[in-house]
């Protein structure tokens, strides 16, 4: 189901003065972009997006007291036409045509002010919008920051994961969430994940209970979010399975609608598990800067054999 946004909580949000179309503050909002309905202000309707937040400032009403009566009162029809439009905002604490006050309170469409200038308010919205209505998951796992890394470590209930990520923090590492991760895609499809505000900064370790790492270990080993850039699969492990151990096989899982890299580790009794996410954090940085230490590996060896099998010649 697509996320929607009330009109009401934008107004909360913001401290939006409410001139008319009180009645429509139920209205929601399904799209993050914003409009600037400058080309409408000259009565070119064409491709009006009627479903976006409507912005008017300095510029558009301005432009908008130019005009005849007659044409004011058309633009402003029109403007206010479509079922669609959640509200209209006038910036910088401009006064609010009479005509928009009338229609709009006959439409139900909720016309607020503000003091911000038009950009500031723009930008403020858009990622309060952004955040909202951001596809999001929650998947049962472990976030930490490994190295400046956010790595997801997955896997079934009482393979470690927790255990794991208690050594890592004691290492110096940083925990994000435990047992539960919110997941939330951003427009440009990167993956930031939270703890759910009941469970945030707790641990549970089976025999022990649960804990609070920040209680514990002081605020240096949390933090609130963290983008994922790695997930680490842990499983049991499978004598008969064949593990990658050059690291040439890139896995990767699909979070949402994105992509994310995945490293598979198989668990069994001697493993230090926590040096190792440790090592796959590095060796994903230095991927990242350009350094492949297996591909390398395998660029000498391919030319140490063709050496060989020309001396052979």
């Amino acid at each position: 189901m697509a996320k929607k946004v009330k009109v009401s909580e934008l107004v909360n949000q913001f401290g939006l003065e409410v001139v008319s179309g009180e009645q429509g503050l139920k209205r929601v909002i399904t799209v993050d972009d914003l409009y600037r309905p400058g080309l409408e202000m000259a009565g070119y309707f064409e491709y009006h997006p009627p479903e976006r937040v409507q912005i008017l400032g300095k510029t558009e009403l301005a432009f908008y007291e130019m005009l005849p009566i007659e044409e004011r009162k058309d633009r402003m029809e029109r403007l206010c036409s479509s079922e669609e439009t959640p509200c209209i905002i006038v910036t910088r604490s401009w006064e609010v045509p009479q005509e928009l006050i009338e229609i709009s309170a006959k439409k139900d469409i909720p016309v607020l002010r503000s003091s911000m200038a038009t950009t500031i308010l723009s930008s403020r919205i858009t990622s309060f919008l952004e955040k909202k209505l951001a596809p999001s998951a929650t998947i049962h796992g472990v976030l930490v920051d490994v190295y400046g890394v956010g790595m997801l470590i997955t896997g079934s209930s009482g393979i470690g994961k927790s255990e794991t990520a208690l050594e890592l923090v004691k290492r110096g590492h940083r925990l994000i969430a435990d047992d539960a991760v919110e997941i939330r895609q951003t427009s440009d499809n990167q993956l930031h994940g939270t703890a759910p505000e009941l469970i945030r900064h707790l641990l549970e370790i089976r025999g022990v209970g649960i804990i609070n790492v920040m209680t514990m270990f002081g605020a240096g080993a949390i933090r609130n979010n963290k983008r994922i850039s790695l997930v680490v699969r842990l499983e049991a492990w499978q004598q008969e399975k064949q593990y990658d151990r050059l690291g040439l096989d890139e896995e990767t899982t699909r979070i949402i609608d994105t992509d994310v890299p995945l490293a598979t580790i198989p668990v069994r009794p001697g493993r230090n598990l926590a040096v190792i996410i440790e090592v796959a954090a590095m060796n994903f940085r230095l991927k990242r800067m350009g350094y492949n230490a297996a591909l390398q590996f395998t660029t000498k060896l391919t030319e140490t054999i063709a050496e060989d099998v020309d001396d052979l010649d």
